[in-house]
């Protein structure tokens, strides 16, 4: 009876339907509109949006940036209160407060409140920039460093600039120099690209000689191929004196040992050139570190010649001490000829002037004899803190084919044994 009666009256006929039915409808479009307005409001201007959504910590908190930008600070102080109060963790509100506290020269404040805004969010980068750059004014190298270094891991667009702040205060100040050599320690990714930044500034010298021996006990002291770089840049520029200090104060290569890879037991390295062979590599000739087909299982130098090109087969540079020494060696001849256009000659670095010089002389050293040899040097105690030991062409008018093979070279102090 009472279903054939309300089938009679129709949906919605009786009163409480009819306010239940309102009630849906009124609902629906209420939570339409809270799922329409949060886009609405990211995309809005901070204004509009805190009109839309004032009840937001993310509406409110991006208002108040916007104001700081525009500095008005007290807008800003009170939206950023007001979303901190709605979202305590908010890291980047409690940053705005921190700010507009460090504007009304409550320094110390600022400073608590950004540091803990700093330590709830490693990505705010407003916050570490603040917090780095207050605590280089106070002197205080390792916090500011450590967030310097927060810094440079995310954004590679700020490295110029931190990279800046490093040099400049260990230039500035010796006591910034073992708080960067702590993070450098570490092997932070961004270390290459310091170090490079340093060999691109005329003033970076003095830091990257004191980052070297700073490191060196360390657990990751400079690479073969961070410090042959700095020898070789150095070398080109001319600075002599100073791989010579650096030589000496890291021992690398060893000071005792005056010529590197003498026996020709290693493959030429090219990471830590200038120090070590460097082969040359021209038309007309062939220089390679192989294993003597006469003497098996030991390798040396091989030079091929055809006695037209003026080249150097092979150099390296050296750090020997004023006064007397000596070249020693073995040699043999591959080739039937005695005209042999090479020479050993050793220059000093700064001012080319020849204090060692010797034509290899193959009469005694065909096929498969080896013959010793050696050679005088004589080092000056003035402009000559490097010197250039070379292997070097001695070109002639006409074609000669040349085999010649030096093995167990050795520099000693003294004169001629």
């Amino acid at each position: 009876m009472i279903k054939e009666v309300a089938n009679r009256r129709g949906p919605g006929r009786f009163p409480g339907e009819r306010l239940l039915w309102y009630g849906c409808v009124v609902a629906a479009v209420w939570l339409g509109w809270e799922i329409v307005k949060v886009p609405v409001a990211d995309r809005a201007a901070p204004a509009l949006a805190v009109r839309l959504s004032p009840a937001s910590p993310e509406v409110l908190r991006k208002a108040a940036e916007s104001e700081f930008a525009q500095k008005r600070f007290e807008n800003a102080k009170a939206l950023a209160d007001e979303s901190l109060s709605r979202a305590p963790f908010n890291a980047r509100a409690l940053r705005v407060r921190g700010l507009v506290e460090a504007q009304d020269a409550g320094e110390q404040r600022a400073d608590d409140i950004l540091t803990l805004a700093g330590n709830w969010s490693l990505r705010d980068d407003p916050a570490h920039a603040w917090l780095m750059e207050n605590r280089l004014r106070r002197g205080d190298y390792g916090s500011s460093f450590a967030h310097a270094d927060t810094l440079v891991r995310r954004r590679e667009d700020l490295q110029p600039q931190v990279f800046n702040l490093f040099t400049t205060a260990a230039l500035s100040d010796p006591r910034s120099t073992p708080h960067l050599t702590r993070l450098l320690a570490a092997g932070p990714s961004w270390r290459p690209a310091y170090l490079n930044s340093l060999h691109a500034r005329e003033d970076g010298d003095p830091v990257l000689a004191s980052l070297a021996i700073a490191l060196q006990p360390s657990a990751r002291p400079f690479t073969d191929s961070e410090l042959g770089h700095l020898y070789r840049m150095w070398a080109s520029e001319g600075r002599y004196p100073g791989i010579r200090f650096l030589r000496g104060q890291l021992n690398r290569p060893a000071v005792g040992q005056a010529l590197q890879n003498g026996d020709f037991s290693q493959e030429a390295i090219p990471d830590f050139l200038p120090f070590g062979w460097r082969l040359g590599t021209a038309a007309g000739i062939s220089v390679q570190i192989t294993e003597d087909d006469v003497r098996q299982d030991d390798n040396a130098l091989r030079v091929e010649y055809d006695g037209r090109r003026n080249d150097v087969f092979a150099e390296q540079l050296l750090v020997l001490d004023a006064g007397p020494h000596v070249l020693t060696g073995q040699l043999r001849v591959e080739t039937a000829t005695q005209d042999v256009r090479m020479q050993w000659r050793v220059l000093c670095a700064e001012s080319s002037v020849v204090i060692g010089e010797a034509g290899v002389d193959a009469s005694r050293a065909v096929g498969g004899t080896w013959r010793a040899f050696s050679i005088p040097i004589a080092v000056p105690g003035e402009n000559c803190s490097a010197q250039w030991l070379r292997l070097e062409a001695v070109p002639g008018d006409r074609r000669t084919q040349s085999v010649v093979w030096f093995d167990r070279l050795r520099i000693s102090a003294g004169r001629r044994p």
